[in-house]
């Protein structure tokens, strides 16, 4: 039952990911979360994020900012680093996972997901058989909610781990 909240991979941070490789292996899609994924929450873009999408058109990857948060958040936050966007995603709902894909011309089998979150990002690109990377949230500042999430999230871990 746990399975399907179990992450692809983990990994430190979104910016350490081998992007060159998951492209030569046919990955041609990505979709990113942005708070505590690629900045601290409610933070602007960072020259560090914009390098990253520069990065990622340079290879080839065609790429998606999918955040639950406002359009004015998410906006800014994309144009600053060239990215498509889909405010108010209803993560885990499918909807804007698909729709993310309809916007890179991609499928679940050429799309990867970047998020730090389980039980939102992790869990909606799994439904649709994105394979996912799990980053370790970039700042402990979260909102009440967040939070409260975070204590399941590592129930869930524990037993990702004891499975290896």
């Amino acid at each position: 039952m746990l399975q399907r909240f179990y992450p692809d991979h983990e990994t430190d941070n979104a910016y350490d990911i081998n992007y060159e490789e998951l492209y030569r292996s046919g990955y041609r899609g990505i979709i990113f979360d942005i708070d505590n994924t690629l900045v601290p929450h409610g933070a602007p873009a960072t020259p560090k994020a914009a390098a990253l999408f520069q990065r990622l058109r340079s290879i080839g990857f065609r790429t998606v900012v999918l955040s639950n948060n406002k359009e004015p958040r998410v906006k800014s936050f994309s144009d600053a680093v060239g990215s498509l966007y889909i405010c108010k995603a209803g993560k885990p709902s499918r909807r804007g996972y698909a729709r993310a894909m309809e916007l890179m011309q991609t499928d679940s089998g050429k799309t990867l997901f970047v998020g730090d979150q389980i039980f939102t990002d992790v869990w909606g690109a799994k439904k649709l058989g994105i394979k996912t990377f799990l980053v370790k949230p970039i700042h402990p500042k979260e909102e009440i909610q967040i939070v409260l999430k975070r204590y399941l999230e590592r129930i869930v871990l524990h037993f990702y781990h004891k499975k290896g």
